[in-house]
Parts: structure tokens; C-alpha cells; sequence
């Protein structure tokens, strides 16, 4: 088995119209047949979102790719484990993660002048395997896998909060309890990360499934496509089209992988 992944990020018009930066950012690892990839949207509020975003996903791919690489120098591997982690476990690794995070953008506002709260993001983290996965989400955006044995599945309901506009971010106080994490023992064939502002096209809201014709021709583009990263004209025009941006005026960013 061998995954094929790609990440990329679209400045909003609204950003575009106030010169302001793409305060998303998405990113991957592929270590032989273990697939790490991460996804954050900077908060509007913060400053330095942008700055932000990026550090958790370089923090989070960096920290996540030392535990495959102490696994290994152990003639180890997340892939060779018996059965998929338990949650716990899981939940232990992820926090140990966010705090990294924490620690990298408390160093940067520190250096800069400025509050870690100039740094604040959503984050979305999958770890996957040729048998299972693992899930963590941090504040809104989504994650949808498909398996052999089902069809495409919105793992978590995006936290928004109590009220409009509201949700929690690596930087809040209760990030630690609000953040959800999920082990799938089954073999992960196609995920999806995406940042909020692609909810509404991808996600039916009413009931929180996911909306087939919206993943499928991802999904295609992948099988389609050997090299996602050198041939990623398709996820750039998509991102960058007139009738996405017509349903949405925010900064889009798309995680998308394929096992085959």
C-alpha cells in the first residue's frame, strides 16, 4: 500500500479585497506506509494568524514524524502494532502534541513582542496506517474518511461554540477537554481535512453527513493522479474557482489523501 497526499491552501476574496494574508495552512507527511497530515485555520481575531496556523501544522507534523521515528529505531512502528491504540493512548499523544504547539507559539510571541493569543488556530490532525487511523479535532473544519466498509464519514461535529463565531482554539484555556480525538479500526482508503469555510459545500448541515458529490471527484483526482504534489493544478483552480468562491469569501484550505 501506498498513500498519495496533497495539501493546499486558497486566500479568501474577503482577504484578498483587505490585502490581508492566507491564514490557513495544511501540510503532510508520508513515512513508507504510515500518512501524517494536519490542517489549521488561524482566528480571525488573532493578529498573526497566519504565522499561527503555520507553526501548529509544522509543530505537529515535526513532533507526530519523532514518534514514528523513536518507533522505529525500536524495530518498531505505528503500522506493525497489533491492534489499533486505544483512545487513551491516542489522547495522551495528542495532547502531548498541542502542548508542543503551545511551547512553539509562546516562544514566537515571546521573541515578537506580542501575545499567544495573536497566534491562535484550529487544528485538525490524522495519523493513518494501512489498518486504521487516528483523529484529533481542535475547534471547527472537518475530517471525512472513507473505508472499505462504509462510505464517506464526517468523523467529528465541528465545535462552534455557545455562540456565533465561537470556537475553540490550540491556545484556549479548556483546549485539553474540548478537544476530540477518535480511533477507526478500519482500513482508511480516502481522507479529507478541510478548514471551515468548506463546511457548507461539503458537509449537509441539517444532519452532519457528508455530501458524496463533493468528495468523489477528490477522490478521483487522486486515483487519477501518481503524483499529487508535483501535479496539483486541479486542487488549486478548485480552491481558486469563481462558483467556490461565490458560497464563501473566507481563506480554504484542503488536506486530501488516498491509500491505494
Amino acid at each position: 500500500m501506498v498513500w498519495r497526499a496533497v495539501a493546499r491552501s486558497a486566500t479568501g476574496t474577503s482577504h484578498l479585497t483587505q490585502q490581508l494574508p492566507c491564514q490557513d495552512f495544511g501540510g503532510d507527511r508520508i513515512l513508507g506506509d504510515v500518512l501524517i497530515g494536519a490542517v489549521a485555520d488561524g482566528a480571525g481575531s488573532a493578529r498573526y494568524a497566519d504565522v499561527g496556523a503555520k507553526l501548529a501544522v509544522i509543530t505537529a507534523l515535526d513532533y507526530l514524524t519523532a514518534t514514528e521515528a523513536w518507533l522505529q529505531k525500536r524495530h518498531y512502528s505505528w503500522r506493525s502494532l497489533p491492534h489499533p491504540p486505544r483512545e487513551a493512548i491516542m489522547r495522551k499523544i495528542f495532547a502531548k502534541t498541542i502542548h508542543k504547539i503551545c511551547d512553539r507559539l509562546q516562544a514566537q510571541a515571546t521573541s515578537s513582542g506580542y501575545l499567544i493569543d495573536d497566534l491562535a488556530c484550529t487544528l485538525l490532525i490524522v495519523l493513518a496506517t494501512p489498518t486504521w487511523m487516528a483523529a484529533l479535532q481542535v475547534g471547527d473544519g472537518f475530517i471525512v474518511m472513507r473505508s472499505p466498509q462504509s462510505n464517506y464519514q464526517l468523523l467529528f461535529q465541528p465545535d462552534k461554540g455557545e455562540f456565533a463565531n465561537q470556537t475553540t482554539f490550540v491556545t484556549s484555556a479548556n483546549v485539553l477537554n474540548d478537544m476530540q480525538v477518535r480511533i477507526l479500526p478500519e482500513r482508511p482508503v480516502f481522507i479529507c481535512a478541510a478548514s471551515d469555510a468548506l463546511e457548507r459545500v461539503a458537509i449537509r448541515l441539517s444532519d452532519w453527513t457528508p455530501f458524496p458529490p463533493f468528495f468523489k471527484p477528490l477522490e478521483e483526482y487522486l486515483t487519477e493522479t501518481p503524483n499529487p504534489q508535483q501535479n496539483d493544478e486541479y486542487v488549486i483552480s478548485f480552491l481558486e474557482s469563481e462558483r467556490l468562491n461565490q458560497k464563501t469569501d473566507d481563506d480554504k484550505t484542503l488536506l486530501l489523501c488516498l491509500q491505494c
